[in-house]
């Protein structure tokens, strides 16, 4: 059995010592924290997936998610996939991803949301463009660099 020890660490961007972060450090050097942030980035994944390129459409090598089928409902569509994106750019900031990389992801959830709500061409974009994608691909990247893969 592993020997494990609890030690408080200050998260980024915070500075009380009340919203200290508790996290168990194993032997092998891995801790709570980085596997509950890969089961976050897999959540993520999956919901961005879903969002941006969840069907291949039949006689094509071309990827549609939620976000290009719901976004054909004029006016509510891409306002209810813009939400779901915003919530998985809070789910990020959550995770501890710097404000550079959330400010790109808010850049890229608010090109979408604008272009997708112009109509046809914003379908064709949604296709396209793969906000969700981008920022899963942009969190990933981040935290790949400071070892949690």
């Amino acid at each position: 059995m592993a020997q494990t020890r609890t030690i408080e660490i200050i998260p980024p961007g915070r500075r009380s010592n009340s919203e200290r972060a508790r996290y168990t450090k194993t032997k092998s050097g891995t801790s709570s924290s980085d596997f509950n942030r890969r089961a976050a980035l897999e959540r993520l994944d999956w919901i961005a997936n879903l969002m941006d390129s969840a069907v291949i459409i039949p006689g094509t090598q071309i990827r549609v998610g939620l976000d290009a089928l719901i976004g054909l409902a004029p006016g509510i569509g891409d306002t209810v996939t813009t939400m779901i994106s915003l919530w998985m750019v809070k789910e990020a900031h959550a995770l501890g991803a710097p404000k550079h990389i959330i400010m790109r992801m808010v850049g890229n959830v608010a090109l979408d949301g604008l272009v997708g709500a112009v109509p046809l061409l914003g379908d064709a974009f949604d296709v396209m463009f793969r906000a969700n994608r981008r920022n899963i691909k942009l969190l990933r990247e981040h935290f790949e660099r400071e070892g949690v893969r």
